[in-house]
C-alpha cells in the first residue's frame, strides 16, 4: 500500500487538521473528531437551525468540506467508512445546540442511521429540540426491498446544500426538515466504478476488478452494485445511468433538473469533464431541462477511480438554494449550462493553389511514408514511453493519416506548392511539437523550392537542407541532442552533391538510420528525454527513429 499517512490509526484526525488549519472559517473540538463552524456563534446566537451531518470518513471533500455558511454547522467523522459512535455524534449536537434547534442529516447506512439516531434520542431526553432526515438517493437497486434499504450517496451533497440555505434563511426547524425531506425525494443517483479503493486499515484493495470490467451502480463503500459489467465508453455508460435515474425517479420529458456529476476519487478532470458533456446530452435526449449543472469533486470513495450522476427535480425553492450563497470551502458552485457553447470557427485560407499538373511520384513516395509512420506507431508509442511521454506514435500517425486524407489534393500540386501544402496539413493535424517541427521542415523546404535550379538530386538536396537548418533555428537543437535532428542532419549532409533523387534519398536513409542508432549513447539535451536522464541511454530516441523509418520508405519506394 503506497499512502501518504502517518500511522494508519491516526489517518482521520491528521487528515482533520490538516484540513481545518487551512481553512479559517473551521475549527476542530480538541480530542474530537467534529468540525464546526468558526462562526457558530452566528447560528445558536442568532436562533437559526444548526445542521449537523457526517459518517464515516474516506469520502472527504464531505463532510467537514460542507462545513460553513450555507451549508452545515458542523461534521462527525468517524473513521474510515465507519459511523461516528452515538458518543460522537451526541457531542455534536451538545456542541451547536441552540434555540433553533438541530437538524441531523444521515445518509443510509445501517451504522449511521443507528448512531445518528439514538443520540438524537438521547439529545431530546437533554431538551435538545432534534430531528433527523435520511438520504436515501441510489437508484441502482431499485427499491431495494430485500437489502437494508437504498443507499445515500453523492446526492446527500445537494440535500446538504438546500437544507443550508434554507437554515441560513432563518427558517423554522419543521420547515428546514420538509425543505431537506423534499430534496431527499427529488434526488437520485447512480454511480460506475472503474477501480477498487484501499481501505488504509485493510493496506489492498476491497474488490477486484477485471481489467475491462467496472462495476455498475455501486456504493460509496465499493459495496456491490447493479452489475459488473464490460468497460464502455463514456457515453454509453452516461446514458445508460441517466437512463436508469430517470425511470427510477419518474422524471418526465420537459423536467427541470439539477445534474450534479461527482469524481469517486481518482478520475482526472479531463475524464469528468468527458462524463458532464455527456450526461447533458443524456438528459438532452431524455428531453430533460438541466437548469444548474454542479460537477466535480464532492463526494468520494477514497481513490477509487470512477463517477457518479444525481439529478434532482428543481422548482423554485430548491433553485433558489442551489443558488444562495456559501461559505462551505468544498461546495462546488452550481452553474446554468451555456445555451450555445460553440461559435463559428474562424475562416480557413484556400490553401496552394493548384499547379494544375501534379507529380504522381512525388505523391507515392509521400504516401509510402505516411504508411510506414502508420504502421510503426505502436513501436514508436513503445520507444516513446520508455524516454518519454509516450506521445509520438500517435501525434505522428495523425499527420500521416491527414495527408493520406488529403490525398486528391496534393494529386493536383507539385513541387514548393505540394511541400507547403504538407506543412499547412502537419501543422493543423499533428499534436504534440512533433506538429510544428514537421510543419516546419516541410514549409521551409518548399519555400526553398522556389529559388533552386539544377539537377533534380541538387534541388531536392538543396530544399532538404533548407527545411533541416529552419526546424534547428526554431527548435534550437543541434546534433549530439539526442533529438530527430541527429537523423535529420545526416541525412542533408549525405544528399549533399548528389543529381539523382532515388541516390540521394538511399544515402540519406542509410546516414539517418546510422544517426538514429547513435542515439543509443547519447545523453539528452533536448526534448522530454532531457528530463529522464541517463535512464535514456541503450534506447534509440523515437524521434531519430521515426525519420530513419519515413526516409528508408521514401528511398525504397523511389
Amino acid at each position: 500500500m503506497k499512502k501518504l499517512i502517518n500511522e494508519v490509526a491516526s489517518v482521520v484526525p491528521d487528515a482533520l487538521s490538516g484540513y481545518v488549519r487551512s481553512q479559517p472559517g473551521l475549527r476542530l473540538i480538541e480530542g474530537r473528531t467534529i468540525v464546526l463552524r468558526a462562526d457558530l456563534e452566528a447560528v445558536t446566537g442568532a436562533g437559526k437551525v444548526a445542521l449537523l451531518s457526517g459518517g464515516g470518513s474516506g469520502h472527504e471533500p464531505a463532510h467537514a468540506g460542507f462545513v460553513g455558511k450555507g451549508m452545515l454547522t458542523a461534521a462527525v467523522a468517524g473513521d474510515v467508512f465507519a459511523s461516528p459512535s452515538t458518543d460522537e455524534v451526541l457531542d455534536g449536537i451538545r456542541a451547536v445546540a441552540g434555540p433553533g434547534g438541530v437538524l441531523l442529516i444521515v445518509k443510509n447506512y445501517t451504522g449511521d442511521r443507528l448512531n445518528f439516531g439514538l443520540a438524537a434520542q438521547i439529545a431530546r431526553g437533554e431538551g435538545i429540540e432534534t430531528e433527523l432526515v435520511v438520504v436515501d438517493d441510489d437508484c441502482a437497486l431499485g427499491s431495494a426491498e430485500e437489502t437494508a434499504g437504498r443507499r445515500g450517496i453523492a446526492g446527500t451533497a445537494l440535500v446538504h446544500k438546500i437544507a443550508g440555505a434554507a437554515a441560513e434563511a432563518g427558517l423554522p426547524l419543521a420547515e428546514v426538515k420538509a425543505r431537506a425531506e423534499a430534496a431527499i425525494a427529488a434526488v437520485g443517483s447512480m454511480g460506475v466504478a472503474l477501480s477498487p479503493c484501499t481501505v488504509p486499515a485493510a493496506g489492498r484493495p476491497n474488490f477486484e476488478l477485471g481489467p475491462e470490467e467496472i462495476e455498475l451502480g455501486l456504493g460509496i463503500h465499493g459495496e456491490a452494485g447493479l452489475d459488473r459489467v464490460a468497460l464502455s465508453s463514456s457515453r454509453e455508460l452516461t446514458a445508460l445511468m441517466v437512463e436508469k435515474i430517470v425511470a427510477d425517479r419518474d422524471l418526465a420529458a420537459d423536467t427541470p433538473v439539477c445534474l450534479l456529476v461527482n469524481n469517486l476519487g481518482a478520475t482526472p478532470p479531463m475524464e469528468l469533464a468527458i462524463v458532464t458533456g455527456d450526461a447533458l446530452t443524456a438528459c438532452a435526449r431524455q428531453g430533460l431541462r438541466v437548469e444548474r449543472v454542479v460537477a466535480g469533486t464532492l463526494l468520494t470513495a477514497i481513490d477509487m477511480a470512477g463517477v457518479s450522476l444525481s439529478l434532482m427535480r428543481l422548482d423554485e425553492d430548491s433553485r433558489t438554494a442551489l443558488d444562495a450563497s456559501t461559505a462551505a470551502p468544498a461546495w462546488v458552485p452550481a452553474t446554468c449550462p451555456a445555451a450555445t457553447s460553440v461559435v463559428p470557427a474562424p475562416a480557413q485560407p484556400t490553401g496552394e493553389t493548384s499547379t494544375g499538373e501534379g507529380d504522381p511520384t512525388l505523391l507515392r513516395v509521400t504516401l509510402a511514408c505516411c504508411d510506414a509512420i502508420i504502421a510503426a506507431e505502436p513501436e514508436l508509442t513503445r520507444m516513446d514511453q520508455i524516454v518519454g511521454d509516450g506521445d509520438i506514435g500517435r501525434s505522428l500517425a495523425s499527420g500521416a493519416e491527414a495527408i493520406l486524407a488529403a490525398k486528391p489534393r496534393l494529386a493536383t500540386l507539385s513541387g514548393a506548392p505540394f511541400w507547403r501544402e504538407v506543412g499547412a496539413i502537419v501543422r493543423r493535424s499533428t499534436g504534440g511539437t512533433s506538429g510544428p517541427l514537421y510543419a516546419i521542415l516541410a514549409t521551409a523546404a518548399g519555400n526553398a523550392l522556389d529559388q533552386a535550379e539544377g539537377a533534380a538530386g541538387a534541388q531536392l538536396a538543396r530544399a532538404f537542407a533548407a527545411g533541416v537548418e529552419a526546424l534547428q533555428a526554431l527548435g534550437g537543437a543541434e546534433p549530439g541532442d539526442r533529438t530527430m535532428v541527429d537523423a535529420l542532419r545526416p541525412a542533408a549532409r549525405a544528399m549533399e552533391g548528389t543529381e539523382d533523387p532515388a541516390e540521394a534519398l538511399r544515402r540519406a536513409a542509410q546516414a539517418a538510420r546510422d544517426g538514429a542508432e547513435a542515439t543509443k549513447d547519447m545523453r539528452p539535451r533536448r526534448g522530454r528525454s532531457s528530463y529522464v536522464g541517463d535512464r535514456v541511454l541503450g534506447h534509440v530516441d523515437p524521434g531519430a527513429e521515426a525519420v530513419a523509418l519515413w526516409l528508408d520508405a521514401a528511398a525504397r519506394t523511389l
